[in-house]
């Protein structure tokens, strides 16, 4: 199932309803049927954002060295997408919602 984010700020966000889970959960938030984020939770969401994909890329530099690319022995496998390539559209309108003071709603 998809979620839209709708903000005046923005142009709206969709997302698989797994992602949206985890991404709303990061910022402190449940993914009911109708949610929000007020303008005033935008500073604190953002930070938790942002803290999180430091995390998760300092995890992925971390295990970077044990993946075998190339090596006799070992199959070749992608690197699925990190937290930062999958949450950047989320985060950039956290960001413009923050920057025009509105607010994020879903489920309308």
């Amino acid at each position: 199932m998809l979620v839209t984010f709708k903000c005046r700020a923005c142009p709206d966000v969709m997302m698989l309803e797994n992602l949206a889970q985890y991404l709303v959960g990061i910022v402190g938030k449940r993914l009911g049927e109708r949610g929000v984020i007020i303008h005033d939770e935008l500073d604190v969401a953002i930070g938790k954002l942002e803290a999180a994909i430091n995390v998760d890329k300092q995890e992925r530099a971390e295990h970077e060295g044990h993946f075998h690319e190339g090596e006799d022995g070992h199959e070749h496998h992608e690197i699925p997408p990190g937290l930062a390539q999958r949450a950047y559209p989320f985060l950039d309108m956290l960001r413009a919602a923050k920057k025009e003071n509105a607010d994020i709603v879903w489920g309308l």
